[in-house]
This record gives C-alpha cells, structure tokens and sequence, in this order.
C-alpha cells in the first residue's frame, strides 16, 4: 500500500477547517476557497433547519464539529465566503466563551485538604454500611453439607462374642498360618465379611457388609468393624478402604483355605434390627403414599443412629424418616435376612426416583406399598425359620400358607 506524502495530505478537503488558512492558501487556495463555501452552505442549512447557528458544546458529535469549524473560519472568511453569505451568518458569528465550569471553581477542589494532618483529622467519609458483613444468601460452612450420622468409634456390646476370634487370629499370624500383607497405597481393597486387617495397631474384623446405601450416586455398602482392643465402628465400605491405603503401617491378614475364618453366622446370640421407616418427605408424590409407603431394612447396630442422616441419603428418599416397627434378629445373617424380605414382598415394591446432592438420579429398590403389620408377620415367620412355607398376595394385601397338597 502506498505512504501518503504531506502534499497528498494537505491535497486533501480540510473538511473541519482545522488546518491554518495561510498553510492551506500556500499549498491550495482553491482548494481552501471551496472548502470555505461548503462549510459556509453546511452551517446556512443548519440555521434554517434550526433557526441558530450550531453550538460548539454540543452534545451531538455532528454538531459540535460543524461549530468548531465555523468559528474556527467566521472570524477571517475569504472574499468567496462574504460574497455568497446570503443571510448574513458571518456578521453574527462570534467566537463564543467557553461555558464549561472551571475545575478550580469545584466545591470538592474547595474542600480539598491542605496537610496530612487535615487527612488523618477528617473522619467524615469512613462511615460505610455494616451490612455488607453479613452473609444473607449463603449458609455457614460449619451447615454445609454436614452429616448427621458420623462413624465414630464407639464400645461394642458383645464384645464376649468376638473376643475367642481375635486370640485365634493373633496364635495363627504367630504361628505362620497367617501372614499379614502390606497395604499399598492406591490398592484396591474389598473388605468382605470375616476379613481381618491391622488398623492403626488394632486388628480390625469385618464382622457384618450389610445395608446397601448411596454415596455420591453410587451403590454403597456399610460396614460393621469390631476392633481388638473392645471397640466398634460402622464406616461406610470405601471410607474403611480410604483409612487402610492412608495407614502406613495398616496390613491385610491372609484367609485360610477358600473363604473367611468366621462370617457373622458363626458368632453366638450376634443379634440385628429389622427396621420399618416411614417417609417424613413433603414432596406430594411420596407424602400422599405416607401411610401405606415402608422402607424395609436390617441393621446391625442403633436404628436411631441408621436413620439419621436420611435427609442426606437417597436411600430414604432424601428426608427424614419415622421409625414405626423393629423386630429383632438372632443368630442369622442379617444381609440374607434383608434379600429375603425384599424378594417375598417384591410384587409391592414402588417405583420411586430421587435426585441425590450431586444432582444425580436414583432409582431406591427398599420401598414398599404395604401395611406395616404385614412386615411385622414375615419377620416372625423368619425367625421361626418358616417365611418359605408361606406366600405374599399382594392384591388381598395377605400373607398365607402356601397349598401343598396339589
């Protein structure tokens, strides 16, 4: 592309009249001439469209241009310029002053300070609205998000049950029939009823895998530990699994032969809860099914302490529960006892969905439509060890012996 010369440049219409008349004469006096009468036609248009001349303080850009020109050329016009002035613009033109307020005028420049002292004297501006301190749209970290159910370590009760399993464990890894393994960082652990692991210098028992629940939207299992020096736990399955892989000195004991030394069958009078849970859920859907709508669920340890961090777990629909039956277990498996009241009552199971904290949704499979009195049968019939020779209708809402005669 070509660079422009200064005598391309000044060839150019000074449109604005901003160049001086005496270097625009020098270099083009027609040019200037002709430049003159177009501005003079321009501003004697502007008078008869809007009965004045054009205002220099103009808020339009248009007009405030066309102004600085005309004053800029009124004051010295070319002969061209008084010759063809037929309404006698030029002899009215006269630069006018300038009407923008002086800086120095400013009652805020008058008021200014004039020392340091007057500075640190003057407190009128430090007064500022307290409100801004206060949070109105957020909740304290300390309500965020906060758990109600913790597992925390606490006494085992039947400690006597578990005592014999530990000695034996402790003889067996002295003797070399067990071996304790390394936990590595990062290894991928899955803790199954009757595993041992050293936690902590505690040996640490699996005694129960029982009630599934949710975790971020997946499928989650709790765990029951019962530890050798009289404690127990109730951590849920990857939380146990995160303590052992951040213990340095935790350590898996090998099994012996195919499976676990002892499954919570095997241990006298281990007793669970079967748990009848009522929604307290103020969503219409689920609250119109209040009274004939159970969750049904078998837990090892305190029901209370089970259910109360519901509001938080898709399990029990994200809201609170009211526990409204308990039956108590002896000397069975409580995760077989829990499959086999959800498989007996399945016909009446409801089809529910809720969106757990992450926004995820979730399909909870522990949701019955039934009267309570009919768990309350079924698990008698289980402890008897006969719920097989029985049979659920879910229309009559019944349960009956089964006919065998045919």
């Amino acid at each position: 592309m070509k660079r422009l010369t200064l005598d391309d440049i000044f060839a150019e219409d000074d449109e604005l009249g901003l160049l001086p008349d005496s270097a625009s004469s020098m270099q083009h006096g027609q040019s200037t001439r002709r430049t003159g009468l177009d501005l003079l036609e321009q501003v004697s248009r502007f008078y008869e469209d809007h009965d004045r001349l054009p205002d220099a303080q103009a808020e339009d850009h248009d007009e405030m241009c066309l102004a600085a020109a005309w004053y800029r050329a009124a004051p010295a016009p070319s002969p061209a310029m008084k010759e063809a002035d037929r309404l006698g613009l030029l002899a009215r033109s006269t630069r006018p002053s300038s009407s923008l307020p002086d800086w120095r005028n400013d009652q805020a420049f008058m008021n200014a300070p004039q020392s340091l002292e007057d500075i640190f004297s003057d407190d009128d501006d430090l007064e500022m609205d307290t409100s801004i301190f206060s949070l109105r749209h957020s909740s304290p970290a300390a309500e965020r998000a906060v758990p109600e159910h913790q597992a925390n370590i606490t006494p085992c009760a039947n400690f006597q049950d578990y005592a014999a399993l530990f000695e034996a464990v402790q003889q067996e890894i002295s003797s070399g029939i067990r071996k304790a393994k390394r936990v590595r960082k990062n290894q991928i652990l899955e803790p199954a009823e009757g595993d041992f692991f050293i936690r902590n210098g505690l040996i640490a028992y699996v005694a129960e895998k029982y009630e599934k629940t949710y975790r971020h939207g997946d499928r989650e299992h709790r765990l029951r530990i019962v530890f050798s020096n009289g404690t127990e736990s109730d951590p849920l399955m990857s939380s146990f699994r995160k303590s052992l892989t951040e213990d340095k000195t935790a350590r898996f004991i090998s099994r012996i032969g195919l499976g676990p030394l002892a499954g919570s069958e095997t241990v006298t009078n281990a007793t669970g809860t079967i748990y009848v849970a009522r929604s307290l859920s103020e969503v219409p859907a689920i609250r119109n099914l209040r009274r004939r709508l159970h969750k049904i669920g078998v837990t090892s340890g305190d029901v209370r302490r089970r259910v109360a961090d519901a509001r938080n777990d898709p399990t029990f629909l994200m809201a609170p529960v009211e526990i409204v039956a308990t039956h108590t277990l002896v000397n069975l498996s409580y995760r077989k006892v829990e499959d086999c009241l959800h498989r007996f009552f399945a016909p009446s199971r409801a089809i529910l969905h809720v969106r757990d904290r992450m926004g995820k949704l979730i399909y909870p499979k522990e949701w019955f439509l039934l009267p309570v009195e009919l768990v309350s049968q079924a698990a008698d019939l289980i402890q008897k060890g006969t719920l097989h020779l029985y049979e659920y209708a879910p229309h009559q809402q019944t349960i009956s012996r089964k006919n065998t005669s045919q």
